[in-house]
């Protein structure tokens, strides 16, 4: 099979909190790419890179920059301004999934299941909300991955620490927590690959147990009917498109006792690490690793237009 680029860009590193993550995905994507004898040359944006990847003459650029800085709109427009083909959603569909409140939001008025939120600013805003909570609430930044900043808060004693901590990244969206099994969709060229349920002694998915815990579990098959596990694709995919996302990306969602499902994020850099939750549902869909860069890679183009 030959693939369009031959010579590659990688971005990766950046200055968001997911900088570390972001190295690991980066590092896992350039071996597959050398493997598979394409010319790859990495550039951490935290230092300067824009002159030698003008100068570099390259076909493509990959990107690896999760969070703020290479998941929001800002680096897909600068490369769309160089004319250079970059992998993954355009810069409409990066910002909205970087802002959780306006991608629910988004998500509402197509009249898709997502839990109600509430967009706080201030502590005086969150004084005024505080009496109309209903408890538990996830209390995390509009504008943060990798679960940073996010807390479960069950009691109204714990919310303004909470709010503090997230409030330390900018706007907090305080949400109504849904009990129930945690899930996540990986999409890839508009196909939902196979359902991961989340398991973790730790209450919630979050960063510890993504990154830290040996405890946390994936079970992919994920237990689910057929049928239910059909329908949690269907409303992935459709989450995503919305936005509209492109190429590849992952949806986080949770199902209530009575099995409603409901959509918490959108994702449109996830994780590449081996380890990461994408490369787990495209082995289960019988793509290994290297297969998966490189599908991912032949997706790349220039989003001249809103998406």
């Amino acid at each position: 099979m030959s693939f369009p680029f031959q010579k590659v860009a990688l971005l990766m590193g950046g200055t968001s909190s997911e900088r570390a993550i972001s190295l690991h995905s980066a590092h896992a994507v350039q071996q597959a790419l050398l493997r598979n004898h394409i010319q790859v040359t990495a550039f951490d944006t935290a230092e300067p890179y824009l002159i030698p990847l003008l100068e570099g003459k390259f076909e493509a650029v990959f990107i690896a920059l999760h969070g703020r800085g290479g998941e929001d709109g800002s680096l897909q427009g600068l490369l769309e301004s160089l004319k250079l083909p970059y992998t993954g959603t355009g810069v409409l569909g990066s910002a909205l999934a970087m802002d959780k409140y306006r991608t629910k939001l988004l998500w509402q008025a197509a009249h898709l299941p997502t839990p109600p939120s509430y967009l706080t600013k201030s502590i005086e805003q969150l004084q005024t909300l505080a009496p109309q909570l209903t408890y538990p609430v996830a209390v995390k930044p509009t504008a943060e991955g990798s679960s940073v900043g996010i807390s479960k808060v069950a009691h109204p004693q714990q919310l303004l620490s909470a709010w503090k901590l997230a409030a330390a990244y900018g706007p907090v969206l305080i949400e109504q927590w849904i009990q129930g099994p945690e899930y996540t969709v990986a999409l890839l060229d508009a196909e939902a690959l196979p359902v991961i349920r989340l398991e973790t002694p730790r209450g919630f998915y979050d960063y510890q147990a993504k990154y830290q815990d040996p405890q946390t579990r994936y079970y992919c098959p994920c237990g689910l009917p057929k049928k239910e596990e059909q329908a949690l694709q269907e409303l992935a995919l459709q989450a995503f498109q919305l936005l509209p996302g492109r190429s590849w990306g992952r949806i986080d969602l949770m199902c209530d006792p009575h099995g409603q499902p409901w959509l918490l994020e959108a994702n449109t850099v996830p994780g590449m690490t081996d380890h990461s939750l994408v490369p787990r549902a495209a082995q289960a869909a019988g793509l290994n690793f290297d297969q998966l860069v490189l599908r991912i890679l032949t997706s790349a183009q220039i989003n001249l237009s809103i998406d």
